[in-house]
This record gives C-alpha cells, structure tokens and sequence, in this order.
C-alpha cells in the first residue's frame, strides 16, 4: 500500500466503510475516488466491500418456503 494523489492507503481504508455508505463530505469523497482510480489494492478491497455488503443485503430479502415454516410451528406446538 502507498500514497496516490495525498492520501495513504492506510487512511482510504479507515474511511472505506463510510464512503460506501455515503457518510462523508464531498472533499473527502472526490480524494478517495481520486486514490481508488490509481490504487489497485485499494479498489480491491473497495470491490471487495461492496460487494459483500449486497450480498449479505440479499440474504434478508429470501422467503422461508412454507414447508419449513409449517415444521417450525409444528415444533412450536408440541411443546
């Protein structure tokens, strides 16, 4: 990891979740888009991130098939 255009490595990193999450002011977010543009590693892991972050948004989305909620309350009753 390096320095691109100011900022560290280190530092892209510390902000990487509140860029995604769009929680930092304009400056800051044209200087890490700035590094990410020439940082491989740091896209990366950017990549990365995102990614898994829309995963893990789609696993709440899935519905529990009937069958499975008919056993789970079956076994409800019986106690």
């Amino acid at each position: 990891m390096s320095e691109h255009d100011g900022i560290r490595c280190e530092e892209v990193i510390g902000h990487l979740l509140h860029y995604l999450d769009g929680e930092i002011d304009a400056a800051k977010r044209a200087e890490i888009d700035r590094h990410l543009q020439e940082c491989r590693g740091c896209c990366s892991r950017a990549e990365f991130e995102k990614a898994l972050r829309d995963k893990i948004g789609k696993l709440g989305e899935e519905k529990a098939p009937a069958s499975l909620k008919r056993r789970i309350k079956a076994l409800m009753d019986a106690f």
